[in-house]
């Protein structure tokens, strides 16, 4: 029941201002230089009330005087927002996240290096060598079932067990054209097998009918816990955990190796409040800030701060994980996509 007594832990954590959490100490002249900034603007890709506000008001109450502006935007928004406002000569992010906005925004130019002290210890695979962008948090793409519908033995925990003619037109995933849905998936099989095993795999596959759900992950995911399709692919593990903490017939797979995208953290170039974008961007990482993460039941990048449910992360649950970097994403997206239109639609 680790998300019900996650809930409960969360409740006297507010209580008690989060004191159970080690602080992070920056460096004082920073901390001077933002106070004397007073604000910092934020865009973000997260949930604003189960995870950006928690985020804000614990950063305002470890530096008073700095006022957090955040907005909620999508990857696309956030990369649309900060080109527009370079190119009119006055910025007003000074940080960013989203799994799709950091590389176009680094290929324009548009972001400031930053090796934050905080994520120190992240695994490499988690952040960018120069520092251009370091993980908030990771997420990890899985088949999810219906378990009134499949039985243990049945669960998809290799690739050919997709291919009973059982599950004939009772798969289904997202038809979301990123790394994050089909063209993830595709990815991963032709890594995992090489060429031409995995072409022919993914003709077998196609052959399956996968449902293309032109919704969300999350959607895909209710449809799976509704019966309206046995197995869902390419879903958030800590998805299913939710649902099935609140009595949902789901589960999640450990099919080998699992997706792993990263929700990258970066600060914009000519921030406005430079200082204060690199403490925001450090507190985020800290372990500090990712224990608030924690609680809103992301699943935290820093190592040293577990998910909510242990097994969620690889060293947990015992799972392998193939990184896909936004860089790759960038190099390889494309030939993806195309793929998963000719093969799958």
């Amino acid at each position: 029941m680790f998300f019900r007594s996650l809930a409960i832990a969360a409740a006297a954590a507010t209580g008690l201002g989060m004191a159970s959490v080690a602080g992070h100490a920056a460096d004082d002249a920073l901390v001077k230089a933002a106070q004397k900034e007073g604000s910092v603007t934020w865009y973000s890709g997260m949930i604003m009330n189960q995870a950006v506000r928690p985020m804000v008001d614990a950063f305002q109450k470890k530096y008073p005087g700095i006022t957090v502006n955040a907005a909620r935007h999508t990857s696309s928004e956030v990369v649309l927002k900060v080109q527009s406002e370079a190119r009119a000569g006055k910025p007003q992010a000074d940080v960013f996240d989203g799994s799709a906005a950091v590389f176009p925004l680094m290929t324009a130019g548009l972001v400031e290096p930053f090796k934050a002290p905080s994520a120190a210890g992240y695994d490499p695979r988690n952040k960018q060598k120069d520092g251009y962008w370091t993980a908030e948090n990771l997420y990890f793409l899985v088949p999810a079932v219906n378990t009134t519908i499949v039985s243990k033995d049945e669960y998809p925990d290799t690739f050919e067990k997709l291919l009973n003619p059982k599950w004939k037109g009772r798969i289904a995933w997202t038809s979301d054209p990123t790394m994050l849905g089909p063209p993830g998936f595709i990815y991963n099989v032709l890594q995992t097998m090489g060429q031409d095993k995995g072409m022919t795999y993914l003709q077998k596959l196609a052959e399956q009918k996968v449902a293309n759900v032109p919704a969300s992950q999350r959607v895909v995911l209710d449809k799976v816990i509704s019966g309206e399709y046995a197995i869902g692919l390419m879903t958030f593990n800590n998805h299913s955990v939710i649902s099935a903490e609140k009595g949902a017939p789901v589960a999640w797979v450990k099919l080998d190796p699992v997706i792993q995208a990263v929700n990258p953290l970066a600060i914009v170039k000519n921030a406005p409040h430079p200082n204060a974008a690199k403490l925001l961007v450090d507190f985020i990482l800290s372990e500090e800030g990712q224990t608030v993460l924690k609680k809103a039941l992301y699943i935290p990048a820093n190592p040293e701060v577990d998910s909510a449910d242990p097994e969620l992360k690889p060293k947990g649950g015992g799972f392998e994980v193939r990184v896909v970097s936004p860089e790759e994403t960038a190099d390889k997206l494309k030939s993806m996509v195309s793929l998963y239109d000719k093969m799958f639609k």
